[in-house]
This record gives C-alpha cells, structure tokens and sequence, in this order.
C-alpha cells in the first residue's frame, strides 16, 4: 500500500486538496462573504472533496484527466454563480441549471456583471495543476485516495445529515449555512416529496383576510363590483416597468408622456409591489392569471404538466370572452407553450406568428406587436362579443439599448450611454406604442367599452449592471438614494373611461391582487380560491416574496422586512421611509402569518397543476 511520504504536504493528493481548498474558500468569500476557515473547512469543503476523490478512484487510468476536467467544471460553475449573483441577489440552485438554454433572458448583460478576478477561478486549471502534474506524475500514485475519500464522505454526511434537520426557507441563507452542495441536496428532497411550503389545512376567505389584518367583506358587497361589467379586457404587461418612472420628468421631458395622460380615466396604483420567482415575466403572467404565489427558485411554468389550471382566462371565457395573448418571443422559452393552453388560451400568437421586424433585442419591437394586435382584433369581435387580449411588450427588456431612431428623449449628455440612461429611452419608446396603441382602440370605437390594465412585470434597475454613477444619476432623478422600494413598486393602471377620473390609491398591494381586482370591476367571481384581494376595498396587507427578497421577508403597511441572506443580516424598515428601524413590535407574527399564506397557496397551485 502506497503511503503519504514524510513530505506530506507535497504529496499529490494533499497538494490538490490544498488547491481545491482555496478554490473553495475564494467562493465562499466572493459569494457569501463567508472568512471562516473553520466552517469551510468542516462544512463547505468535504462535500466538493469527496467528488474529486471518488473521480481520482473510478477514473484510474485517465486520473489526472479526471482531475483537471472536475476543476475546469468547478470554475466555470463558480464563475455562472458568482454572475447570477450579481444579477439577481440569489444563489442558483439545481432548478436554474434546467433553464439554462433560457439564459438568452440576460445574455446582453453578461459584459455587464463580470470582473477580471473573476478568471482567478480558472488559476489552477490553467497553471497550479499543470505544474503538479509535471512535477509529481512520476511520484506517488493515487491509491490512498480512498481513505481520504472515507474521511471525507464522513464529515460531509454529516453536515448533510445536520442540514436535513433545519427548514429551508431561503435557499442562498441555507446555502451559507449548511453548504451549497447540501442546499442542493435538501432543494431536491422537498421538491420531490412536495414538501416545502405545502400546507393542506384548508383557509378560507375570511381567514386569509385576518392573517393580511383585514375584515372580510364577501367580493359582491364591495362598491366596485360589476362598474364594468360587460366591457372589453386589455391587459397590457410592461416588461421592466417600475413605478417611480411616472410622472417622472428628465431634462424637462416626461419619460412615459402617454401612460400619464392615461392617468385622467384611470384608477391608478402607485404602491403594488412585484412577486415574481425565477420564472420572472413568466412568473407575472402567472401571478395576473391566476391570483396564486409563483414557486420561487424554479420558474412556476415547470410545474405545469399539461392540465387545465383554473385562471382569469377560464373564468372570463365561461363568462362569454374570447380570449387572445400576444408575446413576441419563442413560445417554447419559459415552457409558454405549456402555460398558454393550460391557462385557456383560445389565440395565441408568439413569433411564429407575430412578423420579426424592426428588431430590437429580443425580437420584433413593440411597435411591430401592437400593429399586429391591431390587425387581429377587428377579425376576433367579429367571432367574439367580448374580448380579452393579453398583451406583453419585449422591447424594454435588459440591457435597454436602443437604436438612434427610437431614442425619443433627449437626456443630459452626463445620462448618454448610462445603464439608466439606456432605460428610460426604453421606457420612452414603449411608452409611445402604448399612446398609439390607445387610439387605435379609439378608431375602432371600443376604448369606451374596454377596461386597459396596464402593470410592470419586474425591476429593470438591479444587480451589477446599475453601477455607481447610475446610483449618483437615480439620486438626481429620484431625489433620493436607490432604494428597495423604488426597485420593487411596479405601476398599475385600470384604465376605464366613465368609470375613473385620475384617483390614486396608495392600498398596499401586490401582483397577486391584480386578478381579483380586475375580475371584481367586471362583476365575475372566480370558481377557485385566490390568495389575492379586491385592491379597491381592501387597505391592508401582507406580502411575501421569493426569490428577489429572502424567505421569510415580508412587506406590510408600516414595515418592510428582509429576513437573513447569504450576505445580510435581517434588517427591519419603515415601509413610509425606507428607514432602517429596531421596532420588532409583532415582526414574529408577521413572517408566520406571511409563511402561513404562502404555503396555503403552494398547496393550492400543487392540487391544481398536478396532472390529473
């Protein structure tokens, strides 16, 4: 039996330990902030040990092959890690790795999120382990990697064994905690059993309104139901909207002139936050049409296997509506050829259908959409009574670059070329589709006779791409620092002529609430039970988020929570002035009340997606 020599530390498998060590440690820095020697040591390190070591004993005679493609896969996973880090203030899990032929979703900012160090992942592969090689493949063979691979399986099951003990409601906090490889381990352990955040006990009405702090009033005794009854239903889902761009004016222009002057015969919103998971716009589609809590780490359009889902689609057509949705995009990204017909789509047109003209990022511009929503509505009204078109714009989509010809706003040279800079042009631009958009409605004389929702679907400015000087041009605009709340506060317009005259209600709310909203102003109850609220009547709330704020986080009338992250401590704010505060008057009850709503409606969307 080959021995480790008295010149341990130089033997090869200590030497390649070591060099994974710091690999790992580096990691564990840049992701977590995490310097403790001893937990990646104990916690962190074993797991990615043991991998190595069992590739060095079933690849004997291709070892250092082995050796060197393990590492070269290590880096390049650190390196995705690290920039999706950046981008969305997470760490991906396994479900990420099954989107990543959907990765063209941020693939513009890419160059945006990287840094030179970051190549230093890719030090040992390109120089630390060739020069092992050259210097000890004719010393000692490999033989004892089996007792460190004993050693090491020991210490790595368990601290799996400890982290299967502990609740996984945030996976970047519990990968910190208790591993990245045992994050990934207990993800998959719950997702399979269909275990996490999966309550059966049933809430009714009245008590999903007590856990939010209201009173509940059955949705026919509120004073907006059925004031639109019979009308046309346009929802038009901006990408990257946020609210603080209305009524926002840059170098004395108006960024979305059009969307303000649609104010005038509008009940307007201005204090709806997003909800979404990874599944981003996809998950705000499923948010508007179905009044349910998207999954979270894995984009809520994987869990669909192919059965009707109860949805504002179904409902409006039982209620005699046909229905229409409009994306100009691969309907295979995001699995919307799933999600479409299971949500009762009678047309729907995706670029197979919608001309690739005018490109601009990811397809055709939104002026080229809503000239074809021009063109179908006239053949749809004559099939259908009433119609509903759901209609989501691409052009306004990270990283916000815009050809000249559509640079509508004329900005200070110092916003040229800038992140935000490039942002607000797109916002301009779609902003102007909208306008002609609205009068088209006009000509064909069913504006009147319509009721145009119209809601951002996610934050445009987040992650590594908004640098210092876009946080010092936000400042100038908003008269603030950048703030979560400026992020996460989408706009949200019900738009109906006769009905509204420019009133704002500043009612707490969320994406989850825009389906009950909207089905309430049209005097239609839903068949299913729905986690969201009328906005109109009720005042108070409580939202969860995942994905984009730790599990656990919470919003509420007075506070904003963020429960502990891979990098933050839990922080408590005045949601007024997105002050920090140390008032944990109720914060307990608050984040159970928020995990009780959310598992309720995991149970309620796992019994409706199931294939059954």
């Amino acid at each position: 039996m080959n021995k480790i020599s008295s010149a341990g530390f130089l033997h090869p498998i200590v030497l390649l330990l070591v060099v994974l060590f710091i690999k790992i440690y580096a990691f564990q820095v840049v992701v977590f902030e995490n310097t403790s020697f001893i937990h990646v040591l104990l916690v962190e390190f074993p797991m990615w040990a043991l991998v190595l070591l069992a590739f060095m004993i079933f690849f004997k005679k291709r070892t250092w092959l082995a050796i060197w493609l393990y590492n070269l896969f290590l880096s390049a996973l650190f390196v995705v890690v690290v920039y999706y880090t950046r981008y969305f203030s997470t760490v991906p899990s396994y479900y990420d790795v099954k989107q990543i032929y959907q990765s063209n979703s941020v693939g513009g900012t890419v160059a945006l999120l990287g840094s030179p160090y970051d190549f230093l992942f890719f030090l040992d592969v390109v120089l630390v382990l060739p020069l092992i090689w050259l210097f000890k493949k004719n010393s000692t063979s490999f033989a004892s990697a089996k007792r460190w691979a004993v050693g090491f399986g020991c210490i790595g099951l368990i601290m799996t064994v400890i982290a299967f003990r502990y609740p996984l409601i945030d996976v970047s906090y519990f990968a910190k905690k208790h591993g990245y490889i045992q994050s990934q381990f207990v993800q998959a352990y719950e997702n399979s059993l269909g275990t996490a955040f999966a309550s059966q006990e049933h809430m009714s009405e009245k008590e999903l309104e007590q856990l939010k702090g209201n009173t509940y009033v059955p949705a026919a005794e509120h004073s907006t139901f059925g004031i639109a009854k019979n009308r046309h239903v346009f929802i038009i889902q901006w990408e990257s909207l946020q609210e603080f761009t209305i009524n926002q004016r840059i170098n004395g222009q108006e960024i979305t002139p059009n969307l303000n002057a649609l104010l005038k015969e509008s009940a307007y919103f201005d204090n709806v936050y997003q909800q979404i998971g990874a599944g981003n716009t996809s998950d705000a589609e499923w948010l508007m049409h179905t009044s349910l809590y998207p999954e979270g780490m894995d984009p809520t359009v994987n869990t669909i296997e192919g059965t009707e889902i109860p949805s504002l689609v179904w409902t409006l057509k039982k209620n005699g509506y046909g229905a229409a949705t409009y994306h100009a995009d691969d309907i295979t990204y995001w699995s919307r050829d799933k999600l479409y017909p299971a949500l009762g789509f009678d047309y729907i047109y995706t670029s197979d259908e919608i001309p690739n003209e005018k490109e601009i990022g990811f397809g055709p511009s939104d002026e080229v959409l809503f000239n074809f929503v021009d063109e179908q509505l006239p053949k749809q009204l004559k099939t259908h009574e009433k119609m509903y078109s759901n209609i989501i714009t691409l052009t306004s989509h990270t990283p916000f670059e815009m050809p000249e010809e559509y640079e509508f706003l004329d900005l200070p040279e110092n916003y040229k070329e800038t992140y935000v800079g490039n942002y607000f042009q797109s916002v301009r631009y779609t902003d102007e589709q909208i306008g002609l958009f609205i009068e088209q409605l006009k000509k064909l004389g069913i504006y009147d006779e319509s009721v145009i929702l119209i809601f951002g679907d996610h934050s445009g400015l987040h992650g590594a791409p908004v640098t210092e000087n876009d946080k010092i041009l936000l400042k100038e605009v908003l008269g603030h620092k950048y703030n979560m709340q400026d992020r996460f506060v989408v706009p949200v317009l019900f738009t109906a002529p006769g009905l509204f005259n420019g009133e704002t209600y500043s009612h707490l709310g969320g994406q989850i609430d825009l389906m009950p909203t909207l089905l309430n102003l049209l005097g239609i109850e839903h068949d299913t039970q729905m986690i969201g609220h009328n906005l109109f009547h009720y005042k108070k709330n409580l939202l969860g988020m995942r994905y984009y704020l730790p599990g656990g986080s919470f919003i509420s009338d007075k506070t904003f929570y963020t429960a502990p992250s891979a990098k933050l401590p839990a922080s408590i704010y005045d949601r007024k002035t997105m002050k920090k505060t140390k008032n944990t008057n109720g914060l307990q009850k608050s984040i159970d009340n928020t995990l009780s709503i959310m598992q309720y409606s995991d149970y309620i969307r796992k019994e409706q997606t199931e294939d059954k």
